[in-house]
């Protein structure tokens, strides 16, 4: 057994984050394993740019209210309590809506199965993606 040292803090990069972002490194696995998982916190209207994963990504709500879109054009509302996936390869965005902070616990795996990239970044939501019609949870 080990207890892991937490690591400060970090701001989220600008390159990859609209608005004010931070996150908690919980866990960040070494060979064998591949597990990542980070506490992230947004700011209102805070939000990732476009990205997807290599083996996929679970988002579990735990304060406010978040906001997820898919190139579809879906955007749904979680609520705390809520646990999101997003499979291999999906293209999709997560944030804050406009009127509160948001937190997620966000899980997924390290390099994907043929050693590729985890994370593939994409552009900037726009305004129109950010603001358009949404479905909730409950």
């Amino acid at each position: 057994m080990e207890l892991l040292k937490h690591q400060p803090t970090t701001k989220a990069p600008a390159d990859w984050f609209t608005g004010d972002v931070w996150f908690d490194v919980l866990y960040a696995g070494e060979e064998p394993s591949r597990m990542r998982a980070n506490m992230v916190r947004f700011s209102p209207c805070a939000r990732t740019d476009w990205h997807s994963h290599a083996t996929g990504q679970t988002l579990h709500i735990v304060s406010g209210v978040a906001l997820i879109g898919t190139r579809d054009g879906t955007v749904i509302e979680a609520h705390p309590g809520d646990t999101i996936h997003t499979p291999p390869g999906e293209e999709h965005w997560h944030g804050a809506t406009s009127d509160r902070f948001m937190t997620h616990l966000a899980l997924w795996e390290g390099t994907g199965p043929d050693g590729g990239p985890e994370t593939t970044w994409l552009e900037k939501v726009d305004d129109a993606e950010y603001g358009a019609p949404r479905s909730r949870t409950r």
